[in-house]
């Protein structure tokens, strides 16, 4: 046996990660003149690659002197570049903004087109074969206003869902491209700046008069139906004021639900049901690292279909990520961790005697979230009880999965299911029909069970390319 020492570089999983590993090996006399061979070859190849790095640092060098001479200081922070970046509006209605944000954050994303450089309309047709036409439209605005042009991508059933964002990435790249050739981006990019640190360190600076504030007021649903005998009103109306930034996530959102049906049958008295939901949803949450981030939680809700006249929460609480918060899009594995106070009052006495009481109660939530080229899979588990008697306690197991088990061959199964023992709002004395059949009123329930399944398969011709609108 001959000794064999050779260098082995392994696969990093960090993109800053250099570093190298001696490995010994213990081998026969052939074995060893091929890892001989090998190790020379890595040599002539870490030699070459030198070479070509030197030269491309000589390279900088030279633009960097004459980025100095006409204005355009290589020394300039990162945030110089980003502040100059176009502003980009994204007219989409399905598309998942986070995982565009991460993947593209080299521009400036605005709310409104009115303050847009590029306005990026997309749409979505379906195709022939179950899968969809993507038209994008790049309407360049302002500066750009010379530039307008469309590029479509069509997929086909047979694509994952992550598989279509990754595609809808690359095109929203090449249509980027363009106008970002005529801003300082395009020298940035020449001259080797690591643009996603410049839109970490850019992004916090920029000079926004509303400091990230966004506020929405909405009336999100306003639906009349009448008829000789029934009439349905539902609406639904609120206020959305939001901060996100790099630490902070800040919410507060008051909204108001009302809802009436009225039926009428002749000779009878008509049978009228009013179920109002007010209430308040607010938080702060800090982003402490990579991994952990703490928050205060502050509800409160009146609803008179669950007996609650007022119910006022504050819990503080924490959360792991067991995966780096930048790769939530894609994957995360969290864990977090509730502890709150609850004043309630109700409406009617409840089952347990009582019309208004002090509660303190926990929660933990386990979460995991997968999206791959063959699917997604999402999933968790929800424990909670009451201090005062841990008898008052509520489980809920929940999780999803859709991938595609072969070619023209897909699966979809979720489900929801919640042991429940923590009804402390039920009303005392029998329910009428009508209180049930209307939800007027919250039945007693140990458990609840929510669940889908949905197998599809789709076979014949392998082409997907015709966009038929006719009669849609």
């Amino acid at each position: 046996m001959v000794l064999c020492v050779i260098w082995d570089k392994p696969i990093a999983s960090n993109r800053r990660t250099n570093n190298t590993v001696l490995s010994e090996y213990f081998v026969n006399a052939e074995d060893c003149i091929y890892r001989h061979i090998m190790t020379q070859f890595f040599r002539f190849t870490v030699l070459f690659f030198s070479i070509v790095a030197f030269q491309l640092l000589f390279s900088a060098t030279l633009y960097s002197q004459y980025a100095d001479d006409s204005g355009y200081s290589s020394i300039e922070s990162e945030s110089w570049f980003i502040n100059r970046a176009p502003t980009v509006f994204l007219d989409c209605s399905f598309c998942n903004f986070n995982y565009i944000r991460n993947e593209i954050n080299y521009v400036n994303y605005v709310r409104d087109p009115e303050q847009a450089d590029i306005h990026v309309f997309i749409t979505q047709t379906p195709t022939v074969r179950g899968g969809a036409e993507f038209k994008f439209s790049f309407i360049g605005l302002r500066t750009f206003s010379s530039i307008r042009f469309d590029l479509a991508y069509v997929t086909s059933s047979n694509y994952s869902e992550q598989e279509v964002l990754d595609a809808l990435i690359e095109l929203s790249k090449a249509g980027l491209a363009p106008f970002l050739s005529q801003t300082p981006l395009a020298a940035s990019q020449s001259i080797g700046v690591d643009l996603d640190e410049a839109a970490e360190k850019g992004l916090q600076e920029i000079d926004d008069p509303w400091n990230y504030w966004m506020f929405e007021a909405y009336v999100g649903s306003v639906r009349l139906n009448l008829q000789s005998n029934r009439t349905d009103f539902i609406s639904r109306w609120g206020i959305f004021a939001d901060r996100v930034t790099d630490n902070w996530k800040l919410r507060f959102r008051p909204y108001f639900n009302y809802n009436t049906i009225e039926i009428r049958r002749e000779g009878t008295d008509r049978v009228f049901s009013e179920i109002k939901r007010h209430g308040l949803d607010s938080y702060a949450i800090k982003s402490i690292n990579d991994h952990w981030s703490a928050g205060v939680f502050i509800d409160y809700v009146t609803r008179n279909d669950r007996n609650i006249r007022h119910d006022f929460q504050v819990r503080p609480g924490v959360e792991y990520s067991f995966l780096p918060y930048p790769e939530a899009t894609r994957r995360s594995i969290t864990l977090q961790y509730q502890i709150g106070y609850t004043y309630a009052n109700y409406f009617e006495e409840t089952i347990y005697g009582v019309e208004q009481e002090n509660l303190f109660k926990h929660q933990l939530r386990g979460a995991v979230n997968i999206r791959q080229p063959w699917g997604n899979v999402s999933g968790g588990m929800i424990g909670s009880h009451y201090f005062h008697d841990a008898a008052f306690r509520r489980a809920v197991l929940f999780g999803g999965i859709s991938f595609r088990i072969t070619e023209g061959l897909s699966m979809n199964l979720s489900a929801n299911f919640q042991m429940i023992q923590d009804q402390l709002t039920l009303p005392a004395g029998d329910a009428s029909l009508e209180d049930i059949l209307l939800r007027q009123r919250e039945l007693a329930t140990d458990y609840n069970l929510n669940a889908s399944f949905a197998i599809t398969y789709s076979f014949g011709s392998r082409y997907a390319n015709i966009v038929n609108t006719r009669f849609i």
